[in-house]
């Protein structure tokens, strides 16, 4: 057994696979791979890594398990999985994901080719635990695959309270003891035993609350957008290949930035916290239906469109379109008078955090300062936004906008 002491949940103890498993490659890999990608250049203390949520994940995994009474080769299936979740990571965790599922066509929790050969399979094979068998678990298969990756599972438990903790903001504050004891397997949904309707409203809100003022603050998407577009060009200008940005951590890909000639000024930017800032940040009611689903090809055409028409380099130039607002958790099960109900349908708060989440979303266009108001003057023509509302006090002056950000 080891025993390591955490941030969050004190002392951890890991043993059996786990134990085999911490040392791999795989795993101390995650050691250089940030929890939170560029939202530490808006929270500098949120420095802590996938390797410490990872052990996290395992600790809470391990509770459930105890709680549950699930034992044996089952268990340590879940532990195996708890403990290597996050392997499939590329750099910066989820800022480049799409771009590498563009390229690879895997996201990070289909990681059948990274636990299938290697040490990581010799282990889990020693233990008598079949690799593929453990790559689906992390993906959420089966019915003990949820608590590695569902909508109540330890994953999230765990990032939240880690989030909140090392950002020191409060709201991702959660009981996540209190969850992990109420967890119930009833006809393989795992659901929250009776009288946790706000337990299961707690970890919602916790993560409606995180949203505007952590995951998507505006200073964390405009150098997410920044290190995107470098490392689109990092793998157009060079020799890096989409499987070799795959295993890269986050130093890698800064040095690869900082490297070449084609991404130098992204890689000194991104490291001297020298971003772009927001020509346009837009509603949703403001932006036309068809762009809010534009696909990536069509989000470059239209940055190539506003760079034509401000008369700037192409590469001062971010297209920054969200995906539609959506509420996983919503669909938690929680048992009332006996029977297991969806959260959504159980909750009056609900719908009260969907319209937030639909208030909160921004289209945003970002832009050197020196360019920002001729690239918001061309963006607002080529977009077809509707900026009728006066600007708001958060937001500078020139910057094209409708809403502030915190209401």
């Amino acid at each position: 057994m080891k025993t390591i002491k955490d941030s969050v949940h004190d002392y951890i103890e890991v043993e059996g696979v786990a134990r085999d498993l911490l040392d791999s490659a795989a795993v101390q890999r995650l050691r250089h791979v940030k929890q939170l990608g560029t939202v530490t250049l808006v929270y500098p203390s949120a420095n802590h890594t996938r390797f410490e949520h990872s052990l996290g994940v395992y600790h809470l995994a391990n509770r459930a398990l105890d709680h549950l009474g699930i034992e044996g080769q089952q268990a340590e299936r879940v532990r195996a999985a708890a403990l290597l979740h996050d392997v499939g990571h590329g750099p910066y965790s989820h800022n480049i994901e799409e771009l590498i599922h563009r390229h690879t066509g895997k996201y990070h929790d289909e990681v059948h080719d990274l636990l299938g050969s290697g040490r990581v399979a010799r282990i889990l094979t020693e233990h008598g635990l079949n690799p593929d068998r453990v790559a689906d678990m992390v993906a959420g298969e089966g019915e003990l695959g949820q608590l590695v990756s569902g909508e109540l599972d330890v994953d999230r438990m765990d990032y939240l309270a880690r989030d909140a903790h090392h950002t020191g903001v409060p709201y991702g504050t959660i009981d996540h003891g209190r969850l992990v004891r109420e967890l119930r397997f009833v006809d393989g949904d795992l659901v929250l035993a009776e009288g946790n309707v706000q337990t299961a409203e707690s970890l919602l809100l916790a993560r409606a609350l995180m949203n505007p003022v952590v995951y998507a603050h505006h200073v964390a998407r405009i150098a997410k957008g920044m290190l995107r577009r470098g490392t689109e060009r990092l793998l157009a200008a060079t020799d890096v290949t989409p499987d070799r940005l795959r295993r890269m951590d986050d130093k890698d890909l800064l040095v690869a930035l900082r490297s070449n000639d084609a991404t130098a000024t992204y890689g000194e930017r991104l490291s001297y916290r020298d971003l772009y800032k927001r020509a346009v940040w837009a509603e949703m009611d403001a932006v036309p239906d068809e762009l809010l689903d534009a696909p990536h090809g069509t989000v470059r055409d239209l940055e190539d469109e506003i760079a034509a028409d401000a008369a700037v380099d192409p590469e001062h130039v971010i297209l920054d379109v969200p995906d539609r607002p959506e509420m996983t958790e919503t669909s938690s099960r929680v048992i009332v008078g006996g029977q297991v109900r969806r959260l959504e349908d159980q909750s009056t708060l609900v719908q009260a955090l969907q319209a937030a989440q639909r208030d909160q979303w921004r289209l945003g266009v970002y832009a050197p300062a020196d360019v920002r108001e001729r690239v918001g003057d061309a963006a607002v023509r080529v977009l077809g936004l509707d900026l009728e509302e006066p600007l708001v006090s958060d937001v500078r002056p020139g910057i094209h906008a409708t809403l502030d950000e915190f209401q």
